[in-house]
């Protein structure tokens, strides 16, 4: 402490300094532990309570899932949460009952690693981490009931993750219906013969390993064998948005590579209409909306079958969104994964195939293996990247354009993937660039089927590059049975769709890009499957009664990992070693007694805790049933203006736009449809808060530097003697500029902190910090206390006097913008007009307590400390917390005159003080006699005059 600043405390003993705030926010802290302050009470449950509180309306305000890291948390991390308490204390004060809480995303990969690389279990390192993370948490008074917080870690919360696992898989989707349903209702009808098994035999002719492979076809969840996202270096497979944009890890950077592995999924894409059409009932940001629709991916157009030469059962399905082109396909294409490649490649090349065909392999089984392990090394991005040098292989096989009756040849190539449509394109070269490219590296037919609109011809040969359009007539497109020849695209994509169905060989269908739910991970920490495997390998759920299915204890937690570069590697999983868990003689209540059985080694991915904690925050310790149906349909059923409900408000980063969002939505909608929950969504209001960024400072070598250690000289910074540069960026602790709220709490208060994240700009913006800057709002309490407490006595100087009319007109100006920028989440607004009333407040000789108290209640959901310790001294006995927020009186918030501008040629002349309510007519009248307007005018007559009543009007003379 400087000597000016002890002076200074000598001299104001009772001064608002971080001292005080300390005793303070740790006194108040515990006042709101011990009293319960912030529970909210359930309409039933073992949370129920307080009858009034549940009559008023209700406001569930809720923050993304922190997951608890060991460094802890840095500036950045509480920007959204101090946001959310805010919001919650204003509305707690304005009459609703306030259902905020706080939960941990504890199940997945920082944990295990850090468990591998020190030994430590994942469960003990992740408990201290959530301890620690609470302790910061709580050091910054956000208002949250402790009673409903938990961990995806805990066996009570993951039972019913795995519960909510078991409904999937024990669900099927009617498309007719548009619901899903319990599998018990299809198996009825496979079983009654009202739905025919796919080979024609009677259900009970079929094994049950055969009728369980039929029922996996429509299950919700189910495992298959199918290409996914490898990844040797961690030793598990990923799912696609796990992946980046370069085809790597998202965690540790590792290259991805396609294989194929028996792995558990969730049939998400049986949902894709629901899970667009729902999204325009939210109260999402457009952006976000937009990224799910393009994850979805919805396409109009149809399905095609192409018979393949030399095999009976054998056909290619295609989807196209240009069937009016099919006379214009010269060949196909497969993607390297495809399933029937294997079926269709023969022993040995046909007659007459090209050397550019081949790839320079004797056989088109060599050639296709080579191919497949060199795109196996490429990303979904790297195969689709547009590139100068197309490559592929013959499979040696032809395909049957079934419009034309030719034959053409199928290759595979790594630009078409499995992830899309149907994994085969018909490629038409003469109207895609891709093609075209293709066509012209392996000497393939080209056909112009669609009229170009400029003078380049009907001969592919001659041009440059492939005619595309959506506008143009139909050409050389005549078959034995159908001709499209003369008719427009849209016209002719319905007569080739008409064709097509009526001779079955296609119909027109929607497709999407969004793909199957990858739900498997090759990893230890996360939940274990509540799957069993009788001895002919058919899978059975664990019925209720054994959940939770705890993690066994293994003495090495890390899966198997593998050169990162060596993707002819498959998963060994962590589980897998343990034994004694993995086998085991179970008895499932299904009449057949015990019988030995093999556990699922595979866990849930993280994302899985996360889909349904909106839930138990509801109900938490419910151990009857996933949620009470009354207390689900108070806080999350439908209501006006939420008509598929779910949480009023849910703020967290933009990052998660799909991954998390797009897979809480359907686990919500599958719950709906089975009848456990009322809501159809989880969310009804998402808000996207900024990221507060730090500058980041590296040295000559890149490497970053401690930012606390950089001085500013004459415009460089400079480190130990070396200039170093400076870019804004993240916060982090590896980029060394990560500054604690504890530092922030120690040196100025918890309040103070909360006031500078809320005043550093528009909440969804990014900004970046500054300590420097920090001292400005610790000012502001500073003289806020002032304002109330004698510094040197300690004493409250508000006097019971009527403010005057001034004062008036500052206090109810202020509560009538900081309601409205509350409701706005406009926080830093909301400040700033706090501190032009407590400004106007300091120079007041004697502060009314009224206006002292109005001050003290409007920044009490941002600074609640000093405001809960003001309103004591005030003489209050009770919560603030509580209190009604103040509601301004509409006499004093309207101004009592308006300074209107007259103008004459533009040019301003007069400026006139008027009612608010002043006419257009009066306001005219009173313009043209002001003295300096009619001497503008000087005798001119007068053309035109606008009014803009109460503020402008604007004279043009004649």
């Amino acid at each position: 402490m400087s000597e000016t600043n002890a002076a200074a405390e000598v001299a104001a003993p009772h001064r608002y300094t971080a001292a005080l705030a300390a005793d303070i926010e740790a006194r108040w802290q515990d006042f709101w532990d011990a009293h319960g302050t912030y529970e909210a009470p359930n309409p039933s449950g073992d949370l129920a309570g307080d009858a009034e509180a549940v009559a008023r309306p209700k406001k569930f305000v809720m923050d993304m899932f922190p997951y608890p890291s060991g460094a802890g948390l840095h500036v950045g991390h509480p920007l959204g949460y101090i946001a959310t308490d805010v919001f919650a204390r204003y509305h707690r004060m304005t009459g609703h009952n306030v259902l905020h809480t706080l939960g941990f995303d504890a199940f997945g990969l920082p944990a295990e690693q850090y468990a591998v690389q020190t030994g430590t279990h994942p469960r003990v390192s992740t408990e201290a981490n959530i301890e620690n993370m609470r302790r910061q948490l709580r050091r910054l008074g956000l208002g949250h009931d402790q009673r409903r917080s938990f961990a995806t870690i805990d066996p009570d919360y993951y039972r019913w993750t795995q519960w909510i696992f078991l409904q999937i898989f024990n669900s099927w989707y009617d498309p007719e219906a548009k619901t899903a349903r319990p599998i018990d209702t299809l198996l009825q009808q496979f079983a009654s013969g009202e739905r025919p098994t796919p080979d024609g035999r009677s259900w009970a002719e079929l094994t049950e390993s055969e009728r369980a492979d039929i029922l996996g076809e429509y299950r919700l969840a189910y495992a298959s064998d199918a290409p996914v996202n490898w990844c040797p270096g961690l030793g598990t497979v990923l799912a696609n948005e796990e992946v980046t944009a370069d085809g790597r890890s998202e965690r540790g950077n590792f290259p991805v590579f396609k294989a194929k592995l028996r792995q558990w999924n969730m049939r998400i894409t049986a949902y894709a209409d629901r899970l667009l059409d729902d999204l325009d009932e939210l109260d999402w940001p457009e952006a976000i909306k937009l990224q799910q629709r393009n994850w979805i991916g919805l396409s109009e157009g149809a399905r095609v079958d192409f018979p393949v030469t030399g095999h009976a059962d054998a056909k290619i399905t295609i989807f196209t969104t240009r069937q009016d082109t099919l006379f214009g396909a010269t060949y196909m294409v497969l993607a390297p994964e495809h399933g029937l490649v294997d079926e269709i490649v023969p022993d040995a090349w046909p007659e007459g195939t090209r050397d550019a065909w081949t790839g320079g392999h004797a056989t088109p089984a060599q050639a296709v293996d080579a191919y497949r392990k060199q795109a196996a090394a490429k990303s979904d991005v790297e195969r689709q990247a547009e590139v100068k040098e197309k490559t592929g292989v013959f499979t040696g096989a032809y395909a049957i354009n079934p419009v034309s009756g030719e034959q053409v040849p199928v290759f595979i190539a790594d630009y078409v993937l499995m992830g899309y449509g149907t994994g085969a394109i018909m490629a038409v070269p003469a109207h895609d660039s891709r093609d075209f490219a293709f066509a012209r590296a392996f000497e393939l037919p080209m056909r112009c089927v669609v009229e170009p609109s400029d003078d380049r011809g009907t001969d592919p040969s001659t041009w440059d590059d492939a005619f595309a359009s959506y506008d143009a007539k139909i050409v050389n497109s005549t078959g034995e049975s159908v001709s499209l020849d003369g008719l427009g695209v849209v016209e002719a994509k319905a007569r080739i769709t008409e064709w097509l169905e009526s001779r079955a060989i296609g119909e027109g269908t929607v497709n999407y890009r969004l793909r199957d739910w990858l739900f498997s991970r090759q990893r230890y920490w996360g939940e274990p499957f509540p799957i069993v495997y009788d001895e002919e390998g058919v899978a059975h759920a664990l019925p209720e009664s054994m959940l939770p299915l705890k993690l066994p204890e293994v003495e090495d937690y890390s899966p198997r990992t593998f050169d990162p570069d060596d993707s002819d590697t498959s998963p060994e999983t962590p589980l897998s070693r343990n034994e004694d868990w993995v086998n085991v003689v179970l008895d499932l209540g299904d009449g057949r007694g015990p019988r030995p059985f093999r556990r699922e080694t595979n866990t849930m991915p993280n994302w899985a805790g996360s889909c349904w904690y909106e839930l138990r925050y509801l109900d938490p310790h419910n151990s009857e049933r996933l949620v009470d149906p009354e207390t689900e349909r108070y806080w999350m059923g439908p209501r006006e203006g939420q008509p598929h409900g779910g949480v009023d408000l849910y703020v967290g980063g933009a990052e998660h736009a799909v991954l998390h969002l797009l897979y809480a939505r359907f686990w919500s909608k599958v719950l709906f449809d089975l009848g456990h929950v009322s809501s159809v969504e989880p969310f009804h209001k998402l808000y996207n808060q900024g990221m507060i960024q730090a500058y980041v400072y590296r040295d000559s070598r890149g490497i970053a530097v401690p930012a606390a250690e950089v001085e500013e000289r004459d415009g460089a910074y400079w480190y130990e003697g070396e200039q170093v540069t400076r870019l804004l960026g993240k916060m982090g602790k590896s980029l060394k500029n990560a500054v604690t709220p504890d530092e922030i709490c120690a040196e100025y208060g918890a309040d103070t902190l909360r006031l500078y994240e809320m005043a550093m700009g528009p909440l969804d913006v990014s900004r970046p910090w500054d300590t420097r800057a920090v001292v400005g709002q610790y000012r502001l309490l500073q003289r806020l206390w002032r304002n109330v407490v004698d510094e040197g006595t300690g004493e409250v100087t508000v006097v019971d006097a009527e403010p005057d009319e001034a004062t008036l007109r500052a206090l109810h100006k202020a509560i009538d913008g900081v309601r409205q920028d509350m409701e706005g989440l406009r926080f830093n607004t909301a400040i700033a007009k706090i501190t032009e009333l407590n400004n106007h407040v300091t120079k007041v000789r004697e502060v009314p307590r009224s206006v002292a108290e109005g001050l003290v209640l409007l920044i009490s959901p941002l600074a609640p400390h000093v405001a809960e310790e003001l309103w004591r001294r005030l003489g209050h006995s009770t919560s603030v917390v509580h209190e009604p927020f103040p509601v301004a009186d509409p006499a004093y918030v309207v101004d009592e005159t308006v300074t209107c501008v007259v103008q004459v040629k533009g040019k301003v002349k007069a400026r006139l003080e008027v009612a608010p309510s002043v006419s257009d007519d009066d306001l005219e009248a009173l313009a043209l006699g002001d003295p300096a307007v009619v001497a503008a005018l000087n005798g001119a007559g007068i053309r035109k005059v606008i009014v803009r009543a109460p503020k402008l009007v604007n004279i043009v003379p004649a």
